[in-house]
């Protein structure tokens, strides 16, 4: 007798854990398959992106990941001169002010899955099963349909025993050489260069002056790239190594006399070598992302390259993160299996464009120091801070589908909104408690969605008449809320109000603000009053200038519908009932 499973999770990497988090909060057990005999100790990736920090903040999750890591915070170029001395030519920020609130860290991924691996037992007691090897996976096509079957088999070995779990949904999870994407019989497309770079984790004993920052040095012995570790002394660095050099050929002695080659005229020894390897640079895409709309490849698993940008546990995450939110919305009835349509349409763009921008990256960190290539000193760390938007992680775009609607937008009425993007923050004072704070912490990763009303002044008569009518219609039998939201649930639990107010909080009372947007709610049927905000002065932090970041006309006002993972699905005028409405009708499910 075969054993059953709504989800079956192979591989227990970013990705995974990411996903198995999501459904772990919303009360749905997966079976995650480990090859490893245990958890990770010491894992290879460890450069965390801002937008990977925005996703930790919103599973609460972030104070613990930024407490532990190093702070990424300025990057310092150095290059040999004419005369062939190292130098430091110029330092930038590693991330552009005003990108995101939150910073590039660089923390271990082994530590990274621990924090996922404990809320996951926090939230329902989700384990992994450690030591199962997936021998094969396999969909019954004609069941694919069946939203109550369990069409997916998945054959595991562990301990020389097989066993045959049935599934209604797998995420292949297991990394570059994944056993889910073979089974299928997708490809890996792509190609490797020549080009071969050594990478160690170090103690280094050396009178260098920038060990502690993150820095590129050009030297005519070649490239190196200093990543600076959690904890005040590992640091990594990334060696170029010379042409001709075979990978399995690579000893640690080779990467030690390249890097203080590199390094001269100062001295550098190595206390020890915690971990190294060699690797050539390749960029691979799978040819297919899914499979009957009931299987789906996440990382590794469909999408490699080189590490260099600091993009793999985040694209993987990210990968994790998307499909995570989807999959639980669908096992609870929310959301039509289409919606898992949507995982193709996105991500699928993310690694494409992931393998485009990790080519030309890798090229760039590959060139010469002497300009013969037309890469000068100054030309590299331009092309570097150039591309500080996207290793930040924050260029992802989705198209349009059944959740993300730039067609019917009226994106001129919030200027500094994407559809399709990550909603930024700023900063807003909480009207309830006087608290200066981010606005996205008020989005927090629930599987909710939000309704941003940028409401304008509660004081003009035309805004507060506006604002009534619209949580009239939302509140309302025939709106979408009441529509959508469970029977004697929350009004709140689906479709959650936010509003943005501008002006100053001191001549605002609550009274002049419907009712819709502080609802009694939660066990002891409260009013909830930390749903409303106003861009103004705080006491001790400033004037986070919202409306103006975000682009709003104050007498204009707009609204922002955001999804479960932060990103923006519509932006409409406040007066738009029917757009509202219709936008959830595309995908919601009523209860």
């Amino acid at each position: 007798m075969s054993q059953k499973f709504d989800v079956i999770i192979c591989g227990s990497g970013s990705a995974g854990l990411c996903a198995a988090v999501w459904l772990a909060r919303h009360g749905i057990t997966c079976k995650i398959l480990e090859k490893r005999s245990g958890p990770m100790k010491m894992g290879q990736a460890d450069g965390v992106q801002c937008r990977t920090v925005e996703i930790f903040e919103s599973l609460g999750l972030s104070e613990d990941l930024l407490r532990e890591a190093y702070h990424v915070l300025e990057v310092a170029f150095w290059a040999s001169d004419e005369d062939g001395k190292l130098g430091r030519m110029s330092r930038a920020a590693d991330t552009m002010p005003g990108l995101s609130h939150q910073p590039h860290v660089i923390l271990n991924q082994a530590i990274i899955n621990r924090f996922f691996l404990e809320d996951m037992r926090r939230s329902n007691g989700q384990g992994v099963d450690y030591g199962y090897e997936v021998k094969s996976v396999d969909v019954d096509g004609e069941n694919a349909g069946d939203e109550n079957a369990y069409p997916v088999t998945v054959v595991a070995s562990r301990d020389g025993k097989d066993e045959v779990l049935q599934a209604k949904y797998v995420l292949g999870c297991d990394g570059a050489h994944s056993q889910v994407r073979r089974s299928l019989g997708f490809k890996m497309i792509g190609d490797s260069t020549d080009t071969v770079w050594g990478v160690m984790d170090i103690y280094p004993r050396t009178n260098y002056p920038d060990i502690r920052r993150k820095a590129t040095l050009r030297s005519k012995f070649g490239n190196l790239i200093i990543i600076p570790r959690e904890g005040g002394s590992l640091v990594r660095f990334y060696i170029q190594l010379p042409a001709g050099t075979v990978v399995k050929q690579v000893t640690l002695d080779d990467l030690h006399n390249a890097a203080r080659q590199i390094f001269h005229p100062y001295t550098m020894d190595f206390a020890k070598t915690v971990w190294w390897s060699a690797y050539a640079i390749g960029q691979r895409l799978a040819d297919h992302f899914s499979k009957d709309n009931r299987i789906f490849l996440t990382g590794d698993a469909c999408h490699t390259h080189s590490p260099k940008a600091g993009q793999g546990m985040n694209v993987s995450l990210q990968d994790g993160f998307n499909i995570g939110w989807k999959l639980a919305a669908v096992l609870q009835g929310r959301a039509p299996p289409n919606l898992l349509k949507t995982y193709n349409i996105e991500r699928e763009k993310v690694a494409a464009d992931l393998i485009a921008f990790d080519r030309s990256w890798s090229k760039l960190f590959s060139s010469q120091s002497d300009g013969t290539n037309g890469h000068t000193a100054q030309y590299f760390s331009e092309q570097f801070i150039k591309g500080g938007k996207y290793t930040a992680g924050l260029t992802a775009r989705y198209d349009d589908s059944m959740i993300t609607n730039s067609e019917r937008s009226m994106s001129s009425l919030a200027k500094g909104l994407t559809v399709g993007m990550r909603f930024p923050s700023a900063q807003v004072v909480r009207f309830c408690d006087a608290r200066a704070m981010q606005l996205v912490r008020a989005l927090p990763a629930d599987g909710r969605w939000r309704v941003v009303v940028f409401a304008g002044d509660v004081k003009v008569v035309g805004c507060a008449e506006r604002l009534e009518k619209l949580a009239t219609f939302l509140s309302s039998e025939g709106g979408p809320v009441r529509r959508f939201t469970l029977p004697n649930a929350d009004i709140d639990s689906f479709i959650e109000p936010i509003a943005v107010f501008h002006g100053k909080r001191v001549e605002m009372e609550q009274e002049q603000i419907p009712e819709y947007f502080w609802p009694a709610t939660g066990k002891w049927g409260m009013r909830d009053l930390h749903k409303t905000f106003v861009d103004d002065e705080s006491y001790n932090s400033g004037h986070g200038h919202a409306y103006e970041k975000y682009g709003v006309d104050v007498n204009e006002g707009a609204v922002a519908v955001v999804r479960p993972d932060q990103y923006v699905s519509l932006i409409t005028s406040i007066d738009d009932h029917e757009g509202i409405g219709k936008f959830f009708e595309g995908f919601a499910l009523q209860p």
